[in-house]
């Protein structure tokens, strides 16, 4: 059997990768240990240093290096760089302590416990001054990425990963001849102007090319060649090239939304291919059998492993301390930081290469062994810790959701968004639209709907729109977002959609702005006008100029007296969200009245949302808005149905002003929830403003009734006006 071991044939060895990709969840699940861990200890078994069956061939050199670069480029992508740009003191706090104190302890223990030279012991510190985010697929699963404790961890691993490799450049230096001066001025020139090419650069191209070109294959490449570029660029100036991928990461992170399709295609490939083949790969260095050649291999490893992990954990909790967080967020921040891998191989592999005298070498077999052994045991304390944060994490949110619930959680649970769509060109943008706005916790799915004139063309319309509906539902299958679909005949389409809203138990609609001017002059249109005056839901017509994620501001035109209306945090939330998807600005402009509350809203909902608050005195104020719309702002208006309290007669001048001040701009029209049940079809329209008046008296003596801070108004219903025939 041995005969046949190592595995040469291609085949066979992405056949055994595969299978420990499939298989160690499964087993360290029920173990109850994270499957990361499992990964490793699988490349211990398999490698050269255990049974042999895999030889680490440049497969495993490619894809772990793929991996490694993938592990920071989706750290970059997933980090709130609001908070980050609010945090960069404690970042940077955290970064100096993450990485001076175990480079302190561990510099003193090889000068004096070990016996090491003083270069030996300062490549040592530095070695266990940067970690490596092994354990950051915990947090993609925990849905962590933009916590507090997370986005500290992230960029001090950052901050202490630059300074590591700054010192063994210069370490790696002082062996060579042409240092001086010169040298270090040129390379900071070199880093200086890699940074401002890619922040010039990359926004610029990727705007251009995310707005000609929607294809998601297309899409997915272009940001994979990003990532790699970065990272050559990146190392071509001397510098890791994992630096370059999380620059990389940084700068696309806000035109990549969490919740968007793409996201979904990125952290998958990474989460099934190349992350685990990292894993594996450094299992396969890792050759435990070196304990066992004495007690003095067995000393460097432990003092090594100690002094370097207690550095870590000594930099993240008085860290936690000062920043006055929890004990769970200074487990996280441990958990993050200790973990030594592939960095930890490149360094040494640097000092295996500095040579001290003739035929002897800066790091020998002592230190290389002890240094991969150290790396299996930070990775197990890693996981173990970040995993137990990140469920303590996860219980106290939950917990303080519960505590902190509120009558209006309730009418936000209910979620199930009607996207009706009818053109090809726009209806993956607004599913688009409907993942930015939906909360993802609660995984309510969508409804597909496209509503056809029951005509004589009806046959080949229900063709086009189940495969419109059909090749939306793979779209929304790449966002993993579960999508029924329906092709609905009626005479009536506004009757028709009213129909299927109430089929299908639907909260709100969106859909798009279809204005035909040359059939019938006015804005709205029969259509609409039937359609929001039937139903009593949320209503969200949206006008696309360009795509969502390249939308750098979202104006919101807020009328006065709009907090009272019953849809007022269903829309405030949508928009909060939005805004926070597409990591863009918001601002709204109303009455003081109703942007106290809102900012009071968006801080305690929302805080890592980046609100703006501008007073407007009246409504007629709309028009000068448009000065400052640009292309790639979101212009939205919070209308108001007649008789509502919000309502006024300056809302009739509405569609004129929208098409003669905002035309060819990013618009959305937000119609809110309101009191009532929906308007049946074959409701008549013959005494419509005495139907208003009445609808106006039904909601004012609902909402005063309702409103603590406006005492009983009960005998209002009294004194409504007599239905006179």
């Amino acid at each position: 059997m041995m005969s046949y071991f190592p595995i040469t044939s291609p085949t066979l060895i992405f056949f055994v990768v595969l299978l420990i990709i499939l298989l160690a969840p499964i087993i360290m699940g029920k173990l109850r240990i994270p499957h990361i861990i499992g990964m490793v200890l699988a490349g211990m078994l398999i490698g050269e240093h255990g049974l042999n069956i895999l030889e680490r061939d440049n497969s495993f050199e490619l894809f772990g290096k793929v991996g490694l670069l993938y592990i920071m480029f989706l750290a970059g992508l997933e980090m709130d760089l609001e908070s980050v740009k609010k945090n960069s003191k404690r970042i940077l706090w955290f970064g100096l302590l993450s990485c001076l104190v175990p480079l302190v302890l561990t510099y003193v223990m090889a000068m004096w416990l070990l016996d090491y030279s003083s270069t030996a012991s300062f490549l040592l510190g530095c070695i266990m001054a940067s970690n490596t985010l092994i354990a950051y697929p915990i947090i993609s699963r925990y849905g962590m990425g933009r916590h507090p404790s997370v986005m500290l961890s992230v960029g001090a691993s950052m901050l202490a990963i630059f300074m590591a490799l700054m010192m063994l450049a210069a370490l790696s230096a002082s062996y060579s001849k042409d240092v001086g001066i010169g040298f270090w001025l040129l390379f900071v020139l070199k880093f200086a102007a890699f940074c401002a090419l890619s922040i010039w650069g990359i926004p610029k191209v990727t705007r251009y090319f995310l707005r000609r070109y929607s294809d998601a294959i297309m899409q997915f490449i272009y940001v994979l060649s990003v990532m790699f570029l970065s990272a050559a660029l990146s190392e071509a100036i001397g510098v890791e090239g994992i630096v370059g991928a999380f620059i990389a990461g940084l700068i696309l992170n806000r035109y990549i939304p969490h919740v968007s399709p793409l996201m979904n295609r990125i952290e998958f490939t990474g989460n099934a291919i190349f992350i685990p083949y990292f894993l594996i790969g450094v299992g396969m260095l890792i050759n435990v059998g070196s304990l066992f050649d004495g007690w003095r291999m067995l000393g460097v490893v432990a003092l090594t492993v100690f002094f370097g992990t207690f550095g870590k954990a000594l930099a993240a909790y008085i860290s936690s301390l000062l920043f006055r967080l929890t004990k769970a967020e200074g487990h996280m921040m441990f958990g993050l930081t200790c973990a030594h891998a592939a960095g930890a191989i490149a360094m040494v592999m640097v000092g295996m290469r500095l040579e001290v005298s003739p035929g002897h070498y800066l790091v020998n077999d002592e230190m290389l062994n002890g240094v991969v052994i150290m790396i299996l045991i930070t990775c197990i304390i890693s996981t173990m810790m970040t995993e137990k944060a990140a469920q303590e994490l996860t219980l106290a949110g939950t917990n303080r959701l519960a505590v902190s619930g509120s009558p209006a959680d309730a009418s936000r649970s209910n979620e199930k968004v009607l996207l009706c769509v009818k053109y090809p060109d726009i209806a993956p943008q607004l599913l688009e639209l409907a993942i930015m706005m939906r909360n993802p916790k609660r995984n309510r799915g969508l409804v597909g709907l496209n509503v056809v004139y029951d005509d004589v063309n009806a046959s080949s319309h229900r063709e086009a729109g189940l495969q419109l509906l059909e090749r939306l539902q793979q779209r929304a299958s790449a966002a993993d977002l579960q999508m029924q679909t329906q092709v609905r005949l009626s005479s009536n389409i506004a009757n028709g959609i009213k129909h299927a809203f109430r089929e299908f138990g639907c909260s709100e609609i969106i859909m798009g702005m279809h204005v035909h001017t040359d059939v019938n002059p006015k804005f709205w249109g029969e259509f609409l006008q039937s359609l929001y005056n039937g139903l009593n839901r949320q209503i969200v017509l949206t006008r696309f100029v360009q795509p969502l994620n390249t939308l750098r501001r979202i104006q919101v035109a807020v009328p006065s007296r709009a907090e009272f209306e019953p849809g007022f945090h269903r829309w405030l939330e949508r928009l909060a969200r939005m805004a926070g998807n597409l990591d863009c600005r918001i601002q709204f402009h109303g009455r003081n009245e109703s942007l106290e509350l809102i900012r009071e809203y968006i801080n305690n909902r929302h805080p890592s949302v980046r609100a703006e608050y501008t007073f407007m005195a009246h409504w007629n104020e709309l028009p000068r808005l448009a000065e400052n719309i640009s292309n790639d702002h979101m212009f939205v208006v919070i209308t108001a149905r007649k008789g509502t309290i919000s309502y006024k007669n300056a809302l009739e001048r509405l569609p004129q002003e929208l098409m003669q001040h905002f035309s060819g701009k990013n618009l959305m029209i937000l119609f809110p929830d309101q009191y009532g049940t929906q308007k049946e079809e074959s409701m008549t329209f013959t005494t419509a403003q005495h139907q208003e008046e009445t609808s106006f008296y039904d909601i004012l003596a609902r909402w005063m009734n309702s409103s603590p801070k406006l005492g009983d108004y009960r005998g209002l219903n009294k004194r409504r006006p007599q239905n006179k025939q």
